[in-house]
């Protein structure tokens, strides 16, 4: 069950939350230290993070229909909308970074807010995903988002990622200290995370990877239809002009073979 928005803002009030946004934040920065002059979206629940860009030249809230909405900043005027995660309502490449905090696991339909993220950013674009790791404790305690929708190992953040066309570049952990409000581990948080971070890095609380948005381009298509040709013209078969015909298309026209010379010897 996706929690709302309320039982969210709760959980960035408590200790843990505090410490998790610190820790959390520390790894986003080293991955995106400079962003003046970039349009910024955070989507899903992202507002914790987003003071960290104070520096862009436009920064964006919006939050998914499903899981509520509240205004940020609370000082100024609202930048905040509520949406579809399936319709975001913005121009085709009109962001240049994206920051993914409690949206990928738990959306219902990841393909589709995956496939308008791509839409949305401009060429060269970049997304930061925050995951809960599959390995890690912190997708063991419900009473923290990050136990409530579907983990994700690094590995399959990254199949997911480029399967709907983005190249990953880089990753981050974070959060190796499990969920506690005591003020002794607390106390720990710092070190544990450092030796954590060079120990055993497989067994974060949440997975960070920045994704590149990746832009298709036609030229495999022409080498297929050019090698078709090569074989019509060279390989006068009724097999090789099927094979030409399938690689052209229906309705294409007929692939014809050409006519065996009786003058020239056969190899």
């Amino acid at each position: 069950m996706r929690p709302d928005v309320d039982e969210l803002l709760a959980f960035y009030q408590t200790r843990e939350g505090q410490l998790a946004r610190r820790l959390i934040a520390a790894r986003l920065r080293a991955l995106w230290p400079d962003v003046r002059g970039v349009r910024l979206l955070g989507l899903g629940y992202a507002v914790p993070y987003l003071a960290l860009f104070e520096e862009a030249e436009r920064c964006l809230a919006l939050m998914p229909a499903a899981q509520g909405a509240r205004a940020w900043p609370a000082r100024t005027c609202s930048r905040t909308a509520l949406v579809r995660e399936d319709e975001l309502p913005l121009g085709d490449s009109s962001v240049d970074r994206i920051l993914l905090v409690h949206a990928v696991e738990l959306s219902e339909h990841v393909d589709r807010l995956l496939r308008e993220v791509w839409r949305v950013l401009a060429d060269g674009g970049r997304l930061l995903a925050v995951v809960p790791n599959r390995h890690g404790a912190w997708s063991l305690f419900e009473r923290t988002p990050f136990g409530h929708g579907r983990p994700y190992s690094s590995g399959q953040l990254r199949k997911l990622l480029s399967r709907r066309l983005f190249e990953p570049v880089a990753e981050e952990r974070a959060l190796y200290l499990p969920p506690s409000s005591s003020m002794l581990l607390l106390k720990a948080a710092i070190p544990i995370e450092r030796l954590g971070l060079r120990l055993a890095k497989e067994l974060s609380g949440v997975v960070i990877v920045e994704a590149e948005k990746r832009i298709w381009q036609g030229a495999a298509v022409f080498e297929r239809r050019r090698e078709a040709r090569r074989l019509v013209v060279g390989v006068p078969a009724a097999g090789a002009a099927r094979d030409a015909q399938s690689a052209f298309g229906a309705g294409r026209g007929k692939v014809v073979p050409l006519p065996l010379d009786p003058a020239r010897p056969r190899l």
